[in-house]
């Protein structure tokens, strides 16, 4: 969801305006999805990168991650929607992480959309957590190092109960993967498009759909 900073900036507002803008935006696009047979949708929050930022911006956005949550909680539930946290958690405030265990308990029953948040997440990070879970396991007797394979390495994922992805798209004219989903997004399409994430809006989404729909996708194959 990049480009909420420059969306704001253009409209001569703080950096903050533009991420609370789109925060309102993924209402709009959670809710189209059971129109368009989307069921499994996965937004990128707040990567392990974006620490980096300033202390300002970073407080400003946990500070609506909460928010966002305390306020969300009860609609997405009457939507159906299934919500689930993946990155890592531990350097999360202990407030935030809570609101996240209390917004997955309380949605865990329901089976419209699949709503999966990346909070403090690098695709990076996750494998590495990954492969130093597997080595534990080994070390303990618990796995055959010798029967580690592809479905080995994706078990211990973040995603671990989730399909990988048909599509992802990356918003704001940026062009480049950053992180996101490294392994799972293997055989993925990607759409990259100029519109910033506040102006996502659901009848451009029905287009990027649309688009795809239209992809011929072979996975390593040849049609016969």
């Amino acid at each position: 969801m990049d480009g909420n900073g420059r969306w704001a900036t253009q409209k001569g507002k703080p950096r903050l305006f533009g991420h609370r803008a789109g925060a309102k935006r993924v209402r709009e696009i959670v809710e189209s999805c059971p129109d368009f047979g989307v069921k499994y949708l996965t937004i990128f929050a707040f990567s392990t990168e974006n620490w980096k930022r300033t202390q300002a911006e970073v407080a400003g956005l946990m500070l609506l991650f909460r928010r966002y949550i305390t306020k969300e909680a009860q609609a997405l539930n009457e939507k159906n929607v299934r919500v689930r946290f993946i990155g890592d958690r531990v350097r999360l405030d202990k407030k935030l992480q809570g609101l996240m265990d209390e917004l997955e308990e309380l949605t865990s029953g329901n089976t419209s959309v699949n709503l999966t948040i990346a909070i403090n997440y690098g695709g990076r990070d996750e494998v590495a957590r990954a492969i130093k879970d597997i080595a534990r396991d080994v070390r303990d007797g618990d796995l055959d190092a010798e029967s580690v394979n592809e479905d080995t390495l994706s078990s211990y994922l973040d995603t671990m109960v989730l399909p990988d992805p048909d599509l992802v798209i990356r918003t704001s004219g940026e062009a480049r993967i950053s992180n996101f989903l490294l392994w799972q997004s293997a055989y993925a399409e990607y759409e990259f498009i100029d519109t910033l994430w506040p102006d996502f809006t659901r009848e451009i989404f029905a287009e990027v759909l649309e688009r795809f729909d239209g992809r011929d996708r072979r996975f390593g194959a040849l049609k016969t």
